[in-house]
């Protein structure tokens, strides 16, 4: 390998990957801890340093010119080594104490992990938790998240993943809304129905009726992006909303909208890149997760 034909910092080459990550030198800046002139300097170091324009300013944000969209590549790569080498590095280590990130929907993440969590950190006090609570699942592969809660197996072989259960979908309401409309028992019951939808309402419907229900978007009464804020208005009485059946069952004063259970079922993975085998703090919170979330479910 010619050493010498390398003559870039990698501090430069890290600002670059996030720069163009984040798609603008704020955001790069809040993500790395740094000062945005701080990381503009590097950017146009590292510039300087390939002899390419790697952005184009466009307004107030930036954007990849050919040359930096052909490298970009080439810098994540660089990026994934550097954060293999820093857990593997960490790996040869017993101390379980830093930095973790867990990534979970925002209803696993609200309504599952919290006392989960505090129990994780009675057990390791020096643990450093960060939860990303999303409806869309983190990259593993870019390490957005160390260790996720998913609802499907993962394909790629660089990911490990531990089963944890089958579970199933149900549509709950509380008892004040059970009250006022009564429990779904025939179609024409959803003409009074008020459906609070978390996310997509042709997505959400179509899957509704593919399970037998005559539900249209007449019944759509709320929308949102969040299931943990459609729980929120299902628990304060103003419609209908599914969530995982386990949970639903859970909350004092909701009880199941319809009649007959959903057949919607769905598997709990726990996912990780297989980085964690060789770094123990990974490896124990990983190993936690799994034997709490099946107590839990």
């Amino acid at each position: 390998m010619d050493w010498n034909a390398a003559k870039f910092d990698w501090n430069r080459a890290r600002a670059f990957l996030v720069t163009a990550e984040e798609g603008s030198l704020s955001a790069a800046a809040r993500a790395l801890g740094l000062a945005q002139p701080t990381l503009s300097r590097q950017v146009e170091a590292f510039q300087t340093e390939l002899g390419v324009v790697l952005f184009e300013r466009f307004g107030r944000g930036l954007e990849l010119t050919p040359a930096g969209a052909s490298l970009l590549e080439h810098a994540r790569k660089m990026g994934e080594g550097a954060v293999a080498l820093s857990i593997a590095a960490q790996g040869q280590s017993d101390d379980l104490s830093g930095p973790v990130t867990i990534s979970a929907s925002d209803a696993y993440a609200g309504l599952w992990l919290p006392p989960i969590l505090a129990h994780l950190r009675e057990q390791e006090p020096g643990l450093a938790i960060k939860i990303v609570a999303e409806n869309t699942a983190s990259d593993l592969m870019r390490r957005e998240a160390d260790i996720a809660i998913r609802n499907f197996r993962p394909k790629e072989p660089e990911l490990v993943a531990k089963k944890i259960s089958d579970t199933q979908a149900g549509l709950f309401a509380s008892e004040a809304y059970v009250e006022r409309h009564g429990v779904i028992e025939k179609a024409e019951d959803w003409n009074d129905a008020s459906l609070i939808v978390p996310g997509n309402v042709d997505e959400y419907l179509k899957a509704l009726q593919a399970f037998g229900l005559p539900v249209t978007d007449k019944a759509v009464t709320y929308e949102c992006t969040s299931f943990l804020t459609m729980w929120e208005m299902v628990r304060q009485g103003l419609g209908i909303g599914i969530l995982d059946i386990r949970l639903g069952q859970k909350e004092k004063g909701i009880i199941p909208a319809i009649r007959e259970e959903l057949p919607m079922q769905f598997p709990i993975w726990l996912v990780a890149h297989r980085d964690i085998l060789s770094n123990a703090r990974l490896r124990f919170v990983f190993d936690f997760l799994s034997d709490e979330l099946r107590k839990e479910i």
